[in-house]
């Protein structure tokens, strides 16, 4: 019983749960205000939303890894989850998936019935319909071209973020729809390299992917575009939103915001100019050194989530400091 639980949190990607973790705090961070009850205004619920936001995403990836396994049998990187997958019956994470969108569905019918909130429960059906499609067969949105950016930018940051916000407040900020807007796409732009990484194999095994239709070097300026654009809205949507807090001063922190992209902009400067290389030469050192730059990607992730979540406690602290 315990190995097949380990076996389950292997396929879960239990490295995923920071990017849970960061929803929660984001979503948080805009939405609540003073006066605000500890426990029912923002204990209760916060517990509830992170237990929804996890259970959903367990199954997002359980269902990945059943409909990719035979992709991922020739990804190095995935070695330890085919592993995992191979060890554990199919049956047992099918049955594992049932259980948890049940539970789920209990707990997003308390969180409705707390909150008075029947859109949540509409949001957690989107949420568990595309955690689904995005990978299983037949809809498989992930390998229907301008498709799966566009489920990818839903799943892993409108929805699950909004969610959060619509749990907490009912009143719209456009300063946090600019922030949204601009975190999505920077969450897309992080993704993007792993797309990248995969990029022979996928090609191999005729996945389109959006980079596979591109091409290298038109998906590296994608990504460039993505984490530019996206991180001045997001900058902008914090800058507006500190700028008539109580605490203005705050807004010299943003200099982190601007550092660490500045960071991961050099980073998708040299995978663009090695896409250049291998796109001219045809040789295979280029794409052996674009495969193992872009498999750097989960540390930019780290770095730029990290820093957004940096952002959004400054803006907690912002609003409750006297």
């Amino acid at each position: 019983m315990l190995k097949t639980l380990k076996l389950l949190a292997t396929i879960s990607r239990p490295e995923f749960l920071p990017a849970n973790s960061a929803s929660l705090i984001l979503g948080i961070a805009w939405s609540i205000k003073q006066p605000l009850d500890l426990v029912w205004g923002l204990a209760v619920p916060a517990v509830l939303v992170f237990a929804i936001i996890t259970l959903v995403s367990a199954v997002a990836a359980q269902v990945n890894t059943m409909s990719d396994y035979e992709l991922d049998l020739k990804d190095s990187a995935k070695k330890k989850l085919v592993q995992a997958f191979t060890a554990i019956n199919k049956g047992t994470v099918k049955s594992a998936i049932v259980i948890e969108v049940f539970l789920s569905l209990a707990l997003i019918l308390a969180l409705s019935f707390i909150q008075e909130k029947a859109l949540l429960l509409a949001m957690w059906t989107m949420a568990v319909f595309l955690a689904y499609a995005y990978s299983a067969p037949p809809v498989r949105l992930k390998s229907r071209s301008w498709l799966a950016p566009i489920t990818l930018l839903i799943v892993l940051s409108i929805l699950p973020v909004s969610f959060v916000f619509y749990s907490f407040s009912s009143e719209m900020n456009y300063f946090f729809l600019l922030f949204l807007s601009g975190q999505a796409l920077i969450v897309y732009g992080v993704i993007v390299p792993a797309e990248i990484r995969d990029y022979p194999v996928d090609k191999e095994m005729g996945v389109k992917t959006m980079t596979v239709r591109l091409g290298l070097v038109k998906a590296s300026l994608f990504s460039i575009g993505l984490l530019s654009i996206g991180g001045i809205l997001c900058g902008t949507g914090f800058l507006l939103r500190l700028v008539y807090s109580p605490h203005p001063v705050f807004t010299i922190l943003l200099v982190v915001m601007a550092a660490t992209h500045g960071y991961i902009f050099t980073k998708y400067l040299r995978l663009y100019h090695l896409s250049k290389e291998y796109a001219l030469s045809g040789k295979q050192e280029p794409i052996d050194q674009i495969v193992e730059l872009a498999a750097q990607n989960p540390r930019w992730i780290t770095i730029v989530t990290q820093t957004i979540v940096f952002m959004s406690l400054v803006l907690i602290v912002s609003k409750f400091l006297p």
